[in-house]
């Protein structure tokens, strides 16, 4: 236990705020002894993974737990497919590589998202035409008012775009490990046109799971910056869902509006309004807008939670001043 912590190694936007009492959860046993010990305290408790989608807007009072729970193994093993067991505090992306490496397919397209196991079921992470509930088992999760730890199936996490049951009860359940069905014969998803033109169309029957997670790296580092040399959270906003009607009204105003096919509607593309807006490449005294991608908002330079989400919300504002659409910004913000 350690008090007065700087929390700016523990959020890939590197932000500087301060944590009154922090301690890392290597076990089990760690996260029951530190959970019952903010409870006797009468103190709040927060959990940090990667830190890697979320905003830290101010100092945390409390207990912040860092989950530190490492371990990856198979079971269930059969001749095509297995399921892969994680435990929470594992990084992705290696988690990812580790099981294309394998052979293993149906999470190659999320090479090279950001932050930890834990942390990926909270916002469904996806990316290629792939999300994780597409071969998500379970998830084991301890409820952090009773202690209790078990299991939750892919139906009961409630997943949808960017979205999960855990999402919408913030601070109720602590993931603790997630069980993956990967399988060698699952058919690769090259929908995604930028995906396929790297990899080459008409090999598809010849590329391997881990073929297909190189070209996703390839494509994430063209256009995303790593938030080692550039802080950032990843994509800041969500892309806003319409329904069919409104993307007809858009679309005759605005001709050239991107949007794809979604089955509740049109999912329009946030870049795209924002960079029409003009705020790519936007730049002010310590954050901005990646040059690249208008998605991805920046810390150029010791910047506070406070003004990143000042630029979000001019940002917002504007996009809902000029379309009529409002932008759900996709990070956490804490406290």
């Amino acid at each position: 236990m350690r008090e007065n912590i700087d929390l700016r190694a523990y959020n890939t936007l590197g932000i500087s705020v301060s944590a009154r009492h922090f301690a890392s959860a290597n076990s089990r046993e760690d996260l029951t002894a530190l959970r019952a010990w903010a409870r006797a305290e009468g103190l709040p408790l927060q959990i940090l993974g990667g830190g890697s989608n979320i905003v830290l807007k101010d100092n945390l009072p409390g207990l912040v737990v860092h989950v530190a729970l490492r371990g990856r193994r198979w079971c269930e093993v059969h001749e095509d497919d297995a399921i892969l067991v994680l435990e929470a505090g594992e990084n992705w992306h290696q988690a990812v590589i580790y099981a294309a490496s394998m052979g293993y397919r149906g999470i190659e397209n999320l090479a090279l998202i950001p932050g930890t196991v834990g942390a990926a079921p909270v916002q469904n992470i996806g990316a290629y035409g792939v999300e994780l509930a597409d071969t998500l088992v379970d998830v084991e999760v301890m409820e952090l008012t009773s202690g209790e730890i078990r299991r939750l199936d892919c139906q009961a996490c409630r997943f949808a775009y960017r979205d999960s049951f855990f999402k919408q009860n913030a601070g109720r359940y602590l993931i603790t490990q997630v069980r993956l069905k990967l399988s060698r014969n699952r058919a690769l998803e090259l929908s995604y046109q930028g995906l396929a033109d790297a990899v080459g169309a008409s090999s598809a029957e010849h590329l391997t799971a881990l073929d297909v997670a190189q070209a996703v790296m390839a494509l994430r580092r063209s256009k995303l910056p790593d938030p080692e040399s550039l802080p950032n959270a990843g994509s800041f906003f969500k892309n806003p869902l319409v329904s069919h009607r409104q993307f007809e009204e858009l679309r005759q105003q605005w001709p050239g509006i991107v949007a794809f096919t979604d089955p509740q509607g049109m999912k329009l593309a946030a870049a795209w309004l924002i960079d029409r807006c003009g705020w790519k490449g936007y730049h002010e005294a310590h954050v901005g807008v990646h040059r690249h991608q208008a998605l991805v908002l920046v810390n150029h330079s010791r910047g506070t939670g406070k003004e990143i989400l000042d630029l979000a919300q001019r940002i917002q504002d504007d996009v809902y001043n000029r379309y009529g659409v409002l932008l759900e910004i996709e990070p956490r913000i804490l406290p």
